[in-house]
């Protein structure tokens, strides 16, 4: 016995042009009749929530699937899958398609050449897709552009949920983090770690989807920003203070990068903050009573 709830959609083109669109929503459990074998057009997110099955790519062999997984069904690519026939397992798929898949590929989100990813736990993802089953309802006239961003909230979720990634994150992006504003060499950074700066490249690119360079350059520039935007420190106190001893160049970065130069973002986001930016983050769930 099996139960089969799903929903699918017709995006307008309009909508295509917001990046990602979902194309459909199910959720099913029990011995589920199997899928495939089949190719599709667009991607499509299986999460695996319980019980366990197996998975075919290209080749056609089967490898076994234990909840709590991820299965990536990627256009153009053959698949075949199926609960086990006897305790069956409980699924949550999602199918989506738009432009910005192929940013999410390049970042790593959405691994087309790694089909089948164990994951830690369902519950975020789980909620993701929650979200888009709500959407769902007959009539809602923000059904797209809910379930789009739902799209973007579950790779979000999906990506997080990776089994091969600490909760805590990953130890080397908190390193690099930390020594941000120091002003090391990639090389530099590389050889406090113990790694060749191709090892630090590859381990960087696979935590945050970039090159330690770009790593490092987001999260220079976004102390730059607060400290333009906060205080009065001259520019070149600025970069300084965020690893470079030539204000010059860094002035010709953060213009390249930001789109303005370091003064003309202070002119747009300064604001006065006497005492300072708190460092402590609000709680969007409970703000502060204000009393008029």
């Amino acid at each position: 016995m099996y139960h089969t709830w799903m929903r699918f959609f017709t995006p307008s083109p309009l909508h295509h042009r917001l990046g990602l669109v979902c194309l459909g929503v199910g959720l099913q459990h029990g011995t589920l009749p199997t899928v495939g074998p089949r190719t599709l057009d667009h991607h499509v997110a299986v999460v695996i929530n319980a019980g366990s099955g197996w998975f075919a790519g290209p080749d056609g062999r089967r490898v076994p699937v234990t909840a709590p997984s991820l299965i990536w069904l990627t256009p153009g690519t053959p698949h075949h899958y199926g609960a086990d026939p006897v305790t069956g397992w409980d699924e949550s798929f999602v199918d989506f398609t738009g432009p910005a898949t192929t940013t999410y590929t390049e970042l790593g989100y959405i691994e087309p050449d790694r089909p089948l990813v164990p994951l830690s736990d369902t519950a975020a993802p789980r909620a993701a897709v929650g979200r888009m089953v709500r959407a769902a309802r007959r009539g809602n006239p923000l059904l797209e552009v809910e379930t789009g961003a739902a799209v973007h909230e579950l790779l979000v979720a999906l990506r997080r949920a990776r089994a091969d990634v600490s909760p805590d994150g990953d130890p080397v992006l908190q390193a690099l983090a930390r020594d941000a504003f120091q002003p090391f060499s990639v090389a530099e950074h590389a050889a406090r770690h113990g790694m060749t700066p191709a090892e630090l490249r590859t381990a960087v690119r696979r935590g945050a989807g970039c090159s330690p360079k770009d790593y490092l350059l987001t999260i220079r520039l976004g102390r730059a920003k607060e400290l333009l935007a906060t205080g009065d420190l001259p520019v070149a106190a600025v970069a300084r203070r965020v690893g470079y001893d030539d204000p010059a160049y860094f002035s010709r970065l953060f213009a390249r990068r930001v789109g303005m130069a370091p003064v003309r973002f202070r002119e747009q986001q300064g604001r006065s903050v006497p005492g300072g930016w708190s460092d402590r983050v609000p709680d969007p769930e409970h703000p502060p009573t204000i009393i008029p």
